[in-house]
């Protein structure tokens, strides 16, 4: 697909200007996007992966508390770091697991010193290349053109860009000025998460592209669908974290009596069955760890954190 198949503006600079410009003039106030510690960046990173901007800040400033370094973080006790993903509802388990072990992956692989480009960052732990470039671009003004949902949705409107995955990259690597990373892309996101979202508030919001948006231009706001998030409430992801949670709280549970513990109807379909099956997906995660034991002739099946 080339550039002939949408509606790039002939103006570049313009359009660049124009949306660095109304950024800078006024932007939601987040504490990540006033820091270039790569540590920190990446921390909001993964915290906004299955979260709210608004409840990450908070979520965001008690980890940086507690873990204020990336060495911090990597001599921490992993059980500790779950333990507080699942207090302050951050999505999956996993990903707190990922992060400690990013940490001491930097510590002991690079002394200490984070990898600066897209590419090196994906040698981390759980860095997949969203994130990857994202601290790139946030921590060293190094990453390539973000492409996220509201990205898309804003060329897709905006410029036409039709619906496809090598478009929105091509379109999105062409419209970055080079070296800008940083600005750029934490303006474009704004740009989707402000002005255009799934509703639209073009005048409202002061959109600064609205002169070329072909959306603006014809009235017709349709855009890519966008996937959305599952029910948190009898989840999967919420009986994982109420396990975490029992398991924190005592050292070890046989599961006759974690069972009870994580849901108020244990037992027929939601027995003992079902709860292996969910220990085993911790177990597989790294999170947990479950042993048969014999005592007095009598087995038990017990679970507890891996340390």
């Amino acid at each position: 697909m080339t550039e002939a198949d949408w509606s790039l503006p002939d103006d570049r600079d313009a359009v660049r200007t124009a949306l660095v410009s109304w950024y800078e003039d006024d932007h939601r106030a987040f504490p990540w996007r006033e820091t270039d510690d790569p540590y920190e960046i990446l921390v909001s990173e993964v915290m906004s992966q299955q979260t709210q901007l608004g409840r990450v800040v908070t979520a965001w400033e008690a980890f940086l508390d507690r873990w204020p370094t990336v060495e911090a973080l990597a001599a921490a006790d992993r059980a500790d770091v779950v333990g507080f993903w699942t207090d302050h509802s951050l999505g999956y388990n996993n990903r707190a697991k990922y992060l400690h072990e990013a940490a001491g992956q930097v510590v002991s692989e690079y002394d200490g010193e984070f990898p600066e480009t897209p590419e090196e960052l994906q040698n981390l732990q759980g860095v997949g290349p969203y994130t990857a470039n994202a601290v790139a671009s946030f921590a060293f003004n190094a990453g390539d053109a973000v492409v996220d949902t509201n990205v898309k949705r804003v060329l897709y409107r905006a410029f036409d860009v039709p619906d496809d995955d090598a478009a929105f990259e091509a379109a999105a690597g062409e419209l970055m000025p080079g070296g800008e990373s940083r600005v750029w892309n934490n303006a474009v996101m704004e740009l989707g998460g402000v002005a255009c979202e799934k509703t639209p508030a073009c005048d409202e919001a002061a959109c600064p592209w609205r002169e070329w948006c072909h959306a603006y231009e014809t009235g017709d706001f349709t855009a890519p669908d966008v996937p959305t998030q599952p029910s948190f409430e009898g989840s999967r992801r919420q009986f994982r974290g109420r396990v975490v949670s029992a398991l924190k709280e005592y050292d070890e549970l046989p599961l006759s009596k974690l069972g009870p513990r994580v849901r108020v109807d244990y037992g027929g379909d939601s027995g003992a069955e079902w709860l292996r099956d969910l220990l085993a997906d911790l177990e597989r995660d790294g999170l947990v760890e479950v042993e048969r034991r014999e005592d007095d002739g009598e087995s038990a099946t017990v679970a507890r954190l891996r340390r």
